[in-house]
């Protein structure tokens, strides 16, 4: 079965209050998030990878140490990074929940201190590619930054919270002012209570 573009859980222009654009999320969720699910299902049909899930693609086409992954992975991992990224943020202006609140100061020393590594990763990032809070496989939380479409799973780890560092999720609002778009999104678009259940399926 051939995947398809969610919708948003939001309308394009909710999240304009809190510094990202109608335009952008019209551009990034139904041009670049559609041309990775359009290609994927091209690039997957009458290959072993048709039928499989998402998850299952991403992990069994990664090939670590490559120096350019294949179009099937960079696609269906593309498509799996944003179907997180736009349920990790929302509209609904909400604190962080206790039990998250504990463990990310339990892992960073305090909230700030993750938000500063947090971005200082997202910035780093040369070229494309994402941040990462995960829940490593050995149960520490930790901060991550991935090159192009390579997610955590690739690496046994479950994605808590990500950040888009590709060009196409900033440069209409903040044109090349990477840090202060990381900026905005920790303290203005995250969803925390999407992260902290992420956190509890993860078993805490």
């Amino acid at each position: 079965m051939a995947f398809t573009l969610p919708d948003l859980p939001y309308a394009h222009d909710a999240l304009a209050p809190f510094g990202m654009s109608k335009e952008t999320l019209e551009f990034h969720h139904d041009l670049h998030h559609k041309a990775y699910v359009d290609n994927g299902n091209k690039l997957i049909a009458g290959t072993e990878w048709e039928g499989k899930s998402l998850e299952e693609i991403v992990k069994g086409t990664y090939q670590a140490g490559a120096v350019a992954q294949s179009g099937i992975f960079n696609n269906a991992s593309q498509h799996w990074n944003h179907n997180q990224f736009w349920e990790m943020m929302g509209p609904k202006r909400t604190g962080m929940p206790g039990a998250l609140e504990k463990a990310i100061t339990d892992a960073f020393g305090s909230v700030q201190k993750f938000k500063d590594d947090f971005a200082a990763a997202g910035a780093g990032q040369f070229g494309s590619g994402w941040c990462w809070l995960v829940k490593d496989k050995d149960g520490s939380l930790k901060v991550t930054k991935t090159e192009n479409g390579v997610n955590p799973l690739c690496f046994g780890q479950t994605a808590l919270l990500g950040c888009d560092v590709w060009e196409h999720s900033y440069y209409i609002d903040y044109r090349n002012k990477r840090p202060a778009y990381l900026s905005n999104f920790l303290d203005n678009l995250v969803n925390w209570e999407n992260v902290a259940e992420r956190l509890a399926k993860a078993g805490g």
